[in-house]
């Protein structure tokens, strides 16, 4: 094969041929929605950041964004990209006005690469330029010009539209936008931008307390303090303390959600550390200060440095060309401002104190258990036939390490199934044996107490938390019937618990498996609700026969490859509009209470009904 590499094989890709080639390099990934950081999200962002740049130089106030099915409409009324460069700007790399420090300080786009990928990934783009009374519109596909108006007059306000559609040659048949990770989005942008106002289908974001608003908003419990919110040139902090395992971070850099941290959220994990410290002049655990804060950091810097295009990890260092690195800025204001707050206010300085203590005392007990629990697994590990494991892991040097799963199964049936006609690459098995514990009320230790939950605490590698997690992600695959429900509840209860940052960083999902197998000799079509059953029956005619599937172990391997491959369908666990995970594990896996009993006489419905429904 190497004679074949000749002057021939060398290519040169135009920057169009480039983006739809290799978009991973400009969106990250491409994904079909049911990830908030899939790709399609990512063009939206790309679109409102520029807007949010306006908004930052001091032009326009309102940001519209309008979703129709798959097609997204963003106008925004800042100064309008000025009309004779109105098709540069949005198709030719390496052109925009950020390269200017003038015109955009402390801006999110600095590349002039994310309108074009924009533009080249969409079946259909358009972008209208308003300014000082005319306009032009340009048209685009798949990247390409396919038209562009003459200068017009017109009476709309200064600003721009853009309007595109995402290609399903790349994002796939069934991509679809789901609103509920725009609209967190869009707090987002809310939240960092006070007196900017952001509507999605007229629906309104806006925020009056910054950073203290988001982390009312984010919370799953009852924080142990009121937030502590610390403001200052360039940097703005809010922090609070809860009752759950982990910690839970929010961090920003000029208005960008750096969703995989970086330089400036270390900086303020460090902070932290070291104010806390000195301001009670004891050498607390660096960890048992931090388990269980919930804390949102945004700092602003000058021409930032992020790890990749999609901009969600901050490498920069330091604040800007000529100030302090980001460690010296965020550890002095830190010291400054945290440190004169609680000697102000001695209540939620003793309520820390108070906690910190706590921390260090179940962490000394966890201790004892934990090197016995390891011991007994090291012993168990040789007989274990629990995990099936896969072949490539989260974090290996491969392309497809991000596919790495973990199925979570009930019983040796389903997990046979399974491993027969898994991809052994990146799909493993976890089986259960019955249904697991019910945590609700139990501490950190039962996860060492109990074999079942340390084996699979162990094979996510996750006891330390996520930095080492073995799969991206984690499937709930149970029975379809009341038992199947039970244990999926039973698991969502242990993970919400004792790992919901797992949850919140888009790692568990439900997998969705047929209810109905509906056929003739012709065709077999799969169902999976009672309305996809009745349309099959109606499409095959009076010779079918229906397969009512209640468990995994019920369908043969040769079926399961489909719905485990290409057309698998899984559902994201979110923690999205949740006020109270506290609440919740309460009323739903806590003690039989009244309020339980009567929500299930209240909603209880007989076959009868059912059927006439």
């Amino acid at each position: 094969m190497a004679s074949n590499y000749t002057e021939a094989s060398i290519k040169t890709l135009s920057s169009l041929e480039h983006i739809r080639l290799r978009p991973g390099m400009y969106i990250g990934r491409l994904g079909n929605g049911t990830h908030a950081e899939d790709g399609i999200y990512v063009l939206l962002k790309e679109t409102i950041d520029n807007s949010i740049d306006e908004f930052t130089m001091g032009a326009g106030r309102r940001i519209e964004v309008e979703l129709r099915e798959r097609t997204l409409r963003v106008r925004d009324y800042g100064r309008g990209i000025p009309l004779g460069k109105l098709v540069d700007c949005v198709s030719i790399i390496n052109t925009g006005a950020k390269y200017d420090s003038e015109s955009f300080q402390k801006a999110v786009g600095l590349n002039g690469v994310g309108q074009k990928a924009v533009n080249a990934l969409a079946l259909t783009y358009r972008a209208q330029a308003i300014r000082d009374g005319e306009t032009k519109v340009v048209d685009f596909e798949k990247g390409k010009l396919k038209s562009q108006s003459k200068v017009t007059k017109t009476t709309e306000r200064n600003g721009t539209l853009i309007e595109f559609t995402p290609d399903e040659q790349l994002f796939g048949k069934d991509f679809r936008f789901r609103p509920e990770f725009i609209e967190d989005m869009l707090w987002n942008y809310a939240f960092l931008n006070r007196g900017l106002t952001l509507t999605l289908n007229g629906k309104s974001f806006r925020s009056e307390h910054g950073l203290k608003d988001l982390l009312t908003k984010e919370l799953s419990g009852e924080p142990l303090y009121p937030i502590i919110h610390l403001e200052g040139e360039d940097i703005e902090v809010a922090l609070t303390h809860g009752n759950h395992y982990g910690e839970e971070y929010w961090s920003f850099v000029n208005g960008q959600h750096t969703t995989m941290g970086g330089t400036h959220l270390a900086a303020f994990r460090d902070a932290l550390v070291t104010t806390i410290r000195n301001h009670f002049k004891k050498d607390y655990d660096a960890a048992d200060i931090r388990q269980s804060i919930d804390a949102a950091v945004a700092v602003r810097v000058q021409e930032p440095v992020f790890e990749s295009q999609t901009k969600t990890k901050l490498g920069s260092n330091d604040i800007g060309p000529t100030g302090p690195s980001l460690k010296e800025f965020v550890g002095k204001f830190m010291q400054q401002s945290l440190d004169t707050f609680l000697h102000k206010n001695r209540d939620v300085a003793d309520i820390i104190k108070r906690k910190i203590e706590e921390n260090e005392h179940e962490r000394k007990e966890l201790a004892g258990i934990r090197n016995i629990a390891r011991e007994r697994a090291k012993k168990a590990s040789l007989h274990n036939r629990k995990l099936r494991d896969c072949r490539l892991h989260l974090g290996d040097r491969n392309p497809r390490a991000e596919e790495s799963t973990l199925f979570i199964v009930e019983g040796d049936s389903a997990a046979g199934s399974l491993t027969s006609c898994r991809d052994v690459q990146t799909q493993a098995v976890f089986a259960l044996k019955g249904k697991p514990l019910n945590t609700y009320g139990l501490s950190k230790k039962v996860i060492y107490e109990n074999e079942e939950f340390h084996l699979l605490q162990a094979a996510l590698n996750i006891e330390e938390g996520l930095d080492s997690l073995r799969y991206n992600r984690v499937v709930i695959a149970t029975d379809a019937d009341v038992d199947g429900m039970h244990i999926r509840l039973l698991l969502l209860s242990f993970f919400l618990q004792f790992f919901p940052d797992l949850i919140r960083n888009g790692h568990l999902f439900i997998l969705e498996t047929p209810l109905f197998r509906v056929r003739n000799k012709k065709r077999t079509i799969y169902c999976y609700t009672e309305q996809e059953k009745q349309s099959a029956i109606a499409e095959l005619g009076a010779t079918h026969e229906i397969t009512r599937f209640k468990g995994l172990g019920e369908i043969s391997s040769g079926e399961f490859k489909d719905f485990i491959g290409e057309n698998i369908r899984l559902e994201p666990v979110s923690m999205n509009h949740l006020h109270s995970s506290d609440e919740l594990l309460a009323f739903f896996m806590g003690k039989n209470t009244p309020e339980r009993q009567d929500f299930i006489i209240g909603n209880l419905r007989v076959e009868k009904d059912l059927i006439e429904a």
